[in-house]
């Protein structure tokens, strides 16, 4: 029998009375948040800060977190869960906990780029926009030998200015840097549906796009976390169950993805049992060059969501 997940609540002494306008909301599973809160400790923004470790079973993270959020300086609460969760769960736990009338769904290993970062955010929360994703970028991020090969292929397709992502404004959605407004996340949560890593931040998106406007602006924070090319290529194959969920319920929208277009050619390519293994061969091989091997991963993905096309 499945025990219940339980939680356990850690809130600073600015927690008990405030009132908060924006309430940042940070999932975590085994990364460590202190960067970002200390970057986000501003007693003025008019926001809270709310920590979810997802089970980690981390006693030294969890007490360095549980330790930051006692000294800082706006009101914070640290939730820990007995057992993980997972990405959809975990999110719509944290919005529940959210007292703001704006959620800013930020990952625990970016951190902002700007100074004025938050009253960014509080800006376009004042002007009641629905649902407004700020970009990332790289800025921040250290170099890494083993990190690379991400750090490639994110330069190419994820760190785009606002005006690039606006043009498929669902398809640029991630919960990195994410502001949603109350009322709209009450209506339409993350699909708990979704499991391991994967698409339903986009998915979401989808759903959200059908009723609201989705505003692109560029206040972005750098991703610290990139990973190496052989976690990247297990999330690929963990994310395509959760490709094939999507193509279900969004076939219409996703059709016209580069990712769908190439899975659908590749679908009838014979000996996939072959070939699909030299493409990760040649993904993983450090001594390639770099824009070859981003060439093979991003085959590779698109051989693994060929069976969902």
């Amino acid at each position: 029998m499945t025990m219940p997940i339980t939680e356990i609540r850690i809130e600073n002494a600015e927690w008990a009375h405030a009132r908060p306008r924006l309430s940042v909301l940070i999932p975590t599973y085994r990364d460590d948040p202190t960067a970002l809160l200390k970057a986000l400790d501003d007693p003025g923004a008019g926001a809270e800060v709310i920590v979810l470790d997802d089970g980690s079973g981390d006693d030294v993270l969890a007490e360095r977190i549980a330790r930051r959020i006692n000294t800082s300086r706006i009101p914070a609460r640290f939730i820990r869960l007995s057992s993980n969760e997972g990405r959809a769960k975990g999110r719509n736990r944290l919005a529940g906990h959210a007292r703001g009338g704006h959620f800013l769904f930020l990952d625990s290993d970016m951190l902002p780029d700007t100074h004025n970062f938050l009253s960014r955010w509080l800006a376009v929360a004042e002007s009641d926009a629905p649902v407004a994703f700020g970009g990332f970028t790289l800025d921040q991020t250290p170099r890494r030998p083993e990190t690379a090969l991400h750090r490639t292929m994110a330069l190419k397709s994820d760190c785009t200015p606002a005006p690039d992502r606006a043009k498929a404004p669902e398809k640029h959605v991630f919960t990195s840097n994410l502001l949603v407004r109350r009322d709209v996340f009450e209506t339409i949560g993350f699909d708990e549906g979704f499991s391991g890593w994967g698409w339903e931040d986009v998915e979401w998106a989808m759903r959200v796009a059908r009723r609201h406007p989705i505003l692109h602006i560029d206040n972005t924070a750098s991703h610290l976390g990139l990973d190496s090319a052989s976690v990247m290529a297990a999330k690929y194959e963990q994310s395509a169950a959760n490709f094939a969920r999507v193509v279900t319920a969004h076939r219409d929208i996703v059709s016209a993805y580069p990712s769908y277009k190439v899975a659908s050619a590749l679908k009838n390519v014979p000996l996939s049992g072959v070939w699909r293994p030299v493409l990760k061969r040649l993904a993983l091989a450090e001594a390639a060059p770099l824009s070859l091997r981003a060439f093979a991963m991003r085959l590779y993905r698109a051989s693994l969501y060929s069976e969902a096309v």
